[in-house]
């Protein structure tokens, strides 16, 4: 028999006088029809009891299919390859944490992403590519990169800029949110466009003093390992900005986590000049 277990941050609630609640992991309750099925039944199932009605079957099945329980074995990474490169504070930490959760890890360098960025993996892995960086995103680096999506390989990606860490969406299919897209979408969205472009190009001082620590590592690598899993699943939580279309801020001082919706780019077709063929499919920069 497998055994199901509720997902670490799921309670069920048994609520005098009205049935049974769910405690999600985001700390919202939600009532559960439980039907014929006592409520002292469903928590015995999911503190290892044996198998029950096909009623209590059929709730256990339900909580399962949310995410809110899983078997006892399961690991969401089981089967998927992630190549790491960057930065080793965080990429040690994160081998050690998505290996546990059954992901097959391997580090890489540049030439080897450009390599699967023309050719793609072996057809029988699932993989992703999560390149961290200390520093801000040189130009051009990542522009190889952002083709990983073209060849189905999931593509994800963090870098800090002084106090503030960025975890860009992870891309996983062509029309995803690339690095190029999110460089243009916050330029478009500052006023000070002209001083982030060289901020970034490295126009800017020598750094003084540190920055982060182990608690905003552990963080950044908790988030990026979430990030995998829910591409792993292929779910996406109600009422929650997707993981394909979210960028993330982190404020290494207080370690306040920001969100913010993303979109690509869309290709825009160049003005068209009197006397010259029109074209169409050309990028443009972000509106």
């Amino acid at each position: 028999m497998t055994v199901s277990r509720l997902a670490p941050g799921v309670e069920i609630v048994a609520v005098p006088g009205l049935g049974v609640a769910v405690r999600t992991q985001d700390g919202e309750f939600l009532r559960v029809d439980t039907g014929e099925v006592a409520a002292e039944d469903l928590i015995g199932r999911f503190e290892g009891g044996p198998q029950g009605t096909p009623a209590l079957e059929n709730l256990v099945q339900a909580f399962e299919s949310a995410g809110y329980a899983g078997s006892d074995d399961e690991r969401p990474l089981e089967g998927r390859t992630v190549f790491l490169l960057g930065e080793a504070t965080l990429t040690g930490r994160l081998a050690r944490r998505i290996a546990a959760e059954g992901a097959d890890v391997k580090h890489i360098g540049p030439d080897e992403v450009a390599a699967m960025s023309e050719k793609g993996p072996r057809q029988d892995v699932t993989a992703a590519v999560v390149w961290c960086l200390d520093s801000p995103v040189p130009d051009g680096l990542w522009e190889v990169a952002d083709r990983l999506p073209e060849r189905g390989i999931g593509w994800l990606r963090c870098h800090r800029e002084g106090f503030q860490a960025w975890i860009e969406p992870l891309a996983a299919a062509p029309g995803d949110v690339t690095s190029a897209d999110v460089r243009l979408r916050r330029l478009a969205a500052t006023a000070a466009h002209r001083e982030l472009a060289a901020y970034w190009a490295g126009s800017r001082s020598p750094e003084s003093g540190g920055t982060g620590g182990e608690a905003s590592a552990a963080l950044i690598v908790e988030l990026l390992t979430a990030d995998l899993v829910a591409w792993a699943g292929g779910r996406h939580k109600a009422g929650r900005v997707p993981v394909r279309r979210r960028l993330r801020r982190v404020d290494l001082r207080d370690l306040t986590v920001t969100e913010h919706l993303v979109l690509p780019v869309p290709a825009v077709a160049p003005l068209h000049r009197p006397g010259t063929p029109a074209t169409a499919g050309a990028r443009g920069a972000a509106r």
